[in-house]
């Protein structure tokens, strides 16, 4: 593997970046401190957080924020304005002279900082983590205009990846999809990664963390994200009461969302309203105690690229529960660290519940191998390809740049 003769000068452009509470936007923070880590001068191109454009040095990367306004429909979130973003893009660009620039969809900031750094002959790396059902939501998109919107919405993402010099995905299920609407270039799957020692067994501090957040101490089924339409929550909410006859079993949600209101309403309606928590917002630092203070993970979304909380709580190492859809089956073995069932089946969902949560030693085996399969994703790994894919990247630019000079001369 071809590793990096000096430290690499990095521009990574987002469209959602922390405090943004999403995947995508927490893969590119920890590809931004990791690199850091590693000795790269790292700078980030991503919207302001609080309107206003400002450069903050964060640790060891610095930020670039960009003018922004919010998004409709979504009052957490930002977006960056257009006017003067390509000008405000171009001058980074010329500052800080980056050996590759890495952008992590084709909305609008990352698309400019595409261009821009292609027009300065910059090469550019591309990680998809778009997909349609994670915007029908938030845009409001009729259901009678989805399929409409996209293929459109697919067709533009096509379009702008085939500019970049090298194109990834989290996994090769996300690429498998990408080359289906029409991409016909090389796409690589490399993890999002997932930091081993951070998220790490400790079933001996469950009471203890369960306390930590007001929880009563009885089997917990936990699910992490957001709650939005395309994470199906409700049907971990109708398993949870199909299960409650037979175990003491209570369900943790972390994370907020359009949906919280209406699951408030449904578990009531179900009777299980005392034994479904919502935890709201969990700060980063806290987050591992989530885990901790579960017995199985459950999730029942139908859009995941990867699943970075999927894998997060493999590798703190509990069972997992998942829908048959997207990604998620690359990371669930059946029987071996978890179970699948089909997507909105909430009897089945129920019925694999009771399976992990009715003896505690199978419990363990598959909790066990989920942090083994985990381990498969360690973020290290992650950080050494793309730090490959720089440096290869870099010196066929250097390449073409000597050729060309040979040329003119």
């Amino acid at each position: 593997m071809a590793q990096p003769n000096r430290p690499l000068r990095v521009l990574i452009a987002s469209d959602t970046y922390p405090p943004d509470v999403n995947g995508a936007g927490y893969f590119t923070h920890r590809l931004a401190e990791g690199l850091a880590a590693r000795g790269h001068r790292v700078h980030v191109v991503c919207p302001s957080e609080r309107g206003e454009p400002r450069v903050t040095v964060n640790g060891s990367v610095t930020e670039h924020r960009l003018r922004s306004a919010p998004i409709p429909f979504q009052p957490s979130m930002r977006a960056a304005v257009p006017l003067g973003m390509g000008g405000h893009i171009a001058r980074v660009l010329w500052r800080l002279d980056p050996d590759v620039v890495h952008v992590q969809s084709h909305f609008t900031l990352s698309r400019s900082t595409l261009r821009r750094a292609r027009a300065a002959a910059v090469p550019v790396v591309l990680t998809n983590h778009f997909m349609p059902d994670n915007l029908y939501a938030h845009a409001r998109v009729p259901r009678s205009m989805q399929r409409a919107a996209g293929s459109l919405a697919w067709r533009d993402m096509v379009r702008v990846a085939a500019e970049a010099d090298h194109v990834t995905t989290p996994t090769p299920r996300a690429a498998e999809l990408l080359r289906d609407r029409g991409f016909a270039r090389d796409i690589e799957a490399i993890s999002c990664g997932i930091d081993l020692d951070r998220f790490q067994p400790r079933a001996g501090d469950r009471a203890g963390a369960r306390a930590r957040f007001g929880l009563p101490d009885r089997e917990t089924v936990v699910f992490v994200g957001r709650l939005d339409e395309e994470k199906r929550i409700d049907d971990t909410i109708r398993a949870l009461a199909l299960t409650v006859p037979e175990r003491d079993a209570q369900l943790v949600l972390a994370g907020t969302g359009q949906r919280e209101t209406e699951l408030r309403a449904l578990a009531a309606a179900l009777g299980v309203a005392d034994r479904v928590y919502f935890l709201g917002f969990v700060p980063d630092e806290e987050l591992p105690l989530v885990y901790a203070a579960a017995d199985v993970f459950a999730i029942a979304s139908v859009a995941e690229l990867q699943s970075i909380a999927t894998l997060e709580a493999m590798s703190t190492g509990l069972p997992v529960v998942a829908a048959d859809a997207m990604a998620l089956p690359h990371l669930v073995e059946e029987g071996r660290n978890g179970f699948l069932f089909p997507p909105g089946d909430h009897l089945l969902l129920a019925d694999r519940l009771l399976t992990v949560l009715g003896s505690e030693r199978r419990r363990e085996e598959l909790g066990r191998a989920s942090r083994e399969i985990a381990r498969e994703h360690d973020h290290h790994r992650s950080l050494e390809r793309f730090e490959a894919v720089y440096t290869r990247l870099q010196g066929e630019g250097s390449g073409r740049l000597e050729a060309e000079r040979a040329m003119v001369a």
